[in-house]
């Protein structure tokens, strides 16, 4: 269990996390003038150097959005150049990949930061730069939606690239494609002009993740414990039945695999913070805004329980609940992990989405008056990151080419470097593990410094402060 401490502050943390950025900007010039751009995209290191995985290229938004959540921190144009001319050159595919369910991970974290920097007035504004970056966001939206499978009763999903019948996890961190796009006043056209809404959709897709890959403890079958996740659910395109949970990258179909409990606990509340600004009338089909919010919010707090009881005192999990040699480890949910054990892997790249996700709750919460409920989960953030901003989590070796150390990508199909005289994988990085510690550390650093919130849909324009700023 997750020991919180409750009187640690953002300002106390402020010298890690100028720390973090000063070690990240090393690291980001160092892969960008190694790596040969436009020849696959770093996933993993395996000896400290970044290297490709072909599955899908669903890393290079991370890799070009932390030189531009490195800009917003530290100013340093440089970072603004390899984050903006990269995503021009080599993000446009990614708009339109009908392949995959990643357009969150790759096009909000390029064009979305670049345009919510424009809205925040970090970047100068440029009529044609906002349009270019809004056309991209807009896009991306509805390609992501198109991806549908339909189920009875009106319900549905965005599928992965697994398939029509396969639900992940991941996809709810997704969604944020289909709101920026919603929020730019965009919809997707279907046949014979069919208007299909972006945020019917959105809720439509988490309502589904909620009802077969979250559980609530309501004894669903012998292994349902509230808030414990399934990676993938799997239905029947015949008839649009549930079958089963499955797992790509987790243990097994009935243990929790944390990096995909992790997205979930980002994904919710990144979502309600959304749909909260949104008007009733966009909620009519869906049970009224007050009960689609309710749902959000049920699912948010019940994964993020779960994540705290059942990750070590650090706040740092090891890559599934329920790995098979968890049980060699003794009593090792009354310990900080260990990421250098003989047993199983720790992945850091899990806590921090889970404590990007704790600290957005947290302020939802306090936002609604639900000031203990909401001070414990972003205390919970608070702690996770004291973790994973020092060592042995830090990446403070400047020939590593990562950020933060002992992440895991695919335990299962055996993809991660193994270092000689260990028995398992340990001491590696992760493109995506990288990026989300950027964006927790910028998001830990506005608050330290007393800077309002910005959120992923900061970046639409009011006609007048687009004047004001051109």
């Amino acid at each position: 269990m997750v020991h919180i401490d409750s009187a640690l502050t953002a300002a106390q943390l402020l010298p890690a996390i100028e720390r973090v950025f000063a070690l990240s900007g090393e690291k980001i010039h160092a892969l960008h003038n190694r790596w040969p751009h436009g020849q696959g995209t770093p996933v993993f290191t395996e000896a400290g150097k970044y290297t490709a995985r072909g599955w899908t290229e669903w890393t290079q938004g991370f890799q070009y959005g932390l030189s531009i959540l490195q800009f917003e921190v530290t100013g340093d144009e440089a970072f603004l150049k390899i984050g903006r001319e990269s995503t021009v050159k080599y993000m446009a595919p990614h708009i339109t990949h009908i392949g995959v369910h990643d357009h969150g991970f790759n096009n909000v974290s390029t064009y979305g930061n670049l345009l919510r920097l424009m809205k925040l007035g970090v970047l100068p504004y440029s009529e044609w730069e906002r349009a270019y970056y809004e056309l991209a966001l807009k896009s991306t939206g509805a390609v992501q939606a198109a991806r549908w499978t339909d189920l009875p009763a009106g319900q549905g999903y965005i599928a992965s690239f697994n398939g029509p019948h396969s639900l992940f996890a991941d996809t709810v961190r997704s969604l944020r494609a289909l709101a920026v796009s919603h929020q730019l006043g965009h919809r997707l056209m279907g046949e014979r002009d069919r208007v299909i809404s972006l945020v019917d959709r959105l809720v439509l897709h988490a309502d589904t993740t909620a009802k077969y890959n979250v559980y609530f403890g309501r004894g669903r079958d012998s292994y349902d414990i509230r808030g414990r996740v399934a990676h993938e659910s799997v239905f029947n395109l015949n008839d649009g039945s549930y079958r089963c949970p499955s797992s790509q990258q987790g243990f097994a179909p009935f243990t929790t695999w944390t990096r995909g409990l992790a997205w979930i606990l980002c994904g919710y509340p990144e979502e309600l913070e959304f749909l909260e600004t949104r008007p009733e009338s966009e909620f009519t089909a869906h049970g009224g805004k007050a009960d689609v919010l309710a749902r959000f919010l049920a699912t948010a707090e019940a994964v993020a329980d779960f994540y705290l009881e059942f990750t070590p005192t650090c706040g740092v999990p090891y890559w599934d609940t329920g790995a098979p040699n968890l049980h060699k480890l003794g009593d090792y949910l009354n310990r900080p992990a260990d990421p250098y054990n003989a047993h199983e892997p720790a992945d850091s790249s899990a806590a921090v989405i889970a404590a990007q996700g704790l600290a957005i709750l947290g302020r939802y919460l306090k936002s609604k008056g639900q000031t203990e409920k909401g001070t414990r989960y972003a205390q919970a953030a608070l702690t996770i990151a004291r973790t994973v901003f020092a060592e042995p989590y830090l990446s403070t070796d400047t020939k590593h080419e990562g950020l933060v150390l002992h992440s895991v990508y695919h335990r299962p199909n055996g993809w991660d470097y193994i270092p000689a005289g260990q028995t398992i994988p340990c001491g590696e990085s992760s493109m995506w593990g990288d990026y989300h510690a950027a964006e927790l550390a910028a998001l830990l650093w506005r608050e330290a410094k007393g800077k309002p919130a910005s959120t992923f849909f900061d970046i639409d324009f009011a006609p007048a402060a687009a004047g004001a700023a051109a």
